[in-house]
């Protein structure tokens, strides 16, 4: 079986725009950041598949329940759909550093560990997509290229000012 190339995604900050709140759980609360469809559909184009990677510290910290970050997420993929663009899964951990330690947190690499051997991913064409330095640190552990983007911008527009630009060229 051919292995599988990949986008990961940071959720908050890259798909969607968190500058207003940071504890983004509620569908209501959602925007999407300008240039995410538009990116996605042509990384699909190139073969691309797409998985969320995501910190969801707000759970440990009472904040929302991990029935509501699923919830969201599933609006999330259902909202890609609509839109032609498949989203395989997201993956979310619920831990926060300053309660309790976790391998799944970025910028440790557990649910990368996890994604990249549920869908068999060749991590050597692969790319994360984050707008922290948690994010790329993470990423590379287990070998993905980091793009380092700046949070709640235009996604188009950042993938092209990086020199990954021929990703979406």
């Amino acid at each position: 079986m051919e292995k599988a190339k990949a986008i990961f995604l940071d959720r908050d900050g890259v798909i969607n725009d968190n500058s207003v709140a940071y504890y983004i759980h509620r569908k209501e609360d959602f925007v999407l950041n300008k240039g995410v469809i538009e990116s996605l559909k042509i990384l699909q184009q190139k073969g691309f598949i797409f998985l969320i990677i995501t910190n969801q510290g707000g759970i440990a910290k009472g904040l929302y329940s991990n029935e509501d970050v699923i919830k969201l997420n599933d609006y999330l993929l259902e909202l890609f759909l609509n839109s032609e663009v498949i989203i395989k899964s997201a993956f979310h951990c619920p831990h926060h550093s300053d309660i309790s330690k976790c391998l799944c947190r970025k910028p440790d690499s557990l649910l990368f560990e996890k994604a990249i051997a549920l869908y068999n991913i060749n991590v050597a064409e692969s790319f994360m997509i984050g707008d922290s330095d948690r994010d790329i640190v993470a990423a590379e552990k287990v070998g993905l290229t980091g793009i380092k983007v700046p949070g709640n911008s235009n996604l188009f527009e950042s993938i092209k000012n990086t020199e990954y630009s021929y990703l979406i060229a």
